[in-house]
């Protein structure tokens, strides 16, 4: 089920929504200080072709231990996020899932904007994993 619901929302405007993610990575990448936010941008964009069977977590959760982009410097590079790029993204999502939501046969696809719009506004920490792993902790060794 989900493979033809990613299929359906790649036709109805996931992949342009994908596009907005890749034109906010490279305009970070340009920066080059931008580069960890063109980083995750990325990852958004391929999360945003498939958002049914997946879900965003935080990274500390699946490997079990806290790294550079899930401690402050990581909430400081989400703030920096959401002043340049997240907001606008997150609009997007937005205005997107408002248009969905409208029909009955959309609300699974508003749903998945509503998910996309939140990991716009905070995206620097999190990994995309299929939900059946989302709460798993990865094995200590």
């Amino acid at each position: 089920m989900s493979l033809l619901l990613n299929i359906i929302w790649i036709l109805l405007g996931g992949a342009w929504m994908a596009f907005g993610w890749l034109v906010a990575a490279a305009i970070m990448a340009v920066t080059i200080v931008g580069i960890p936010w063109a980083r995750a941008a990325i990852n958004i964009a391929l999360y945003t072709l498939m958002p049914f069977g997946y879900t965003a977590v935080p990274r500390e959760r699946v490997t079990g231990q806290d790294d550079i982009g899930t401690g402050p410097l990581g909430t400081i590079g989400n703030i920096i996020w959401l002043v340049l790029a997240g907001w606008w993204l997150a609009l997007m999502h937005l205005f997107w899932a408002f248009i969905y939501a409208i029909t009955i046969i959309g609300i699974p696809f508003a749903w998945a904007h509503l998910k996309l719009a939140g990991i716009a506004l905070w995206p620097v920490g999190k990994m995309i994993v299929p939900k059946d792993q989302a709460g798993m902790p990865a094995p200590r060794v």
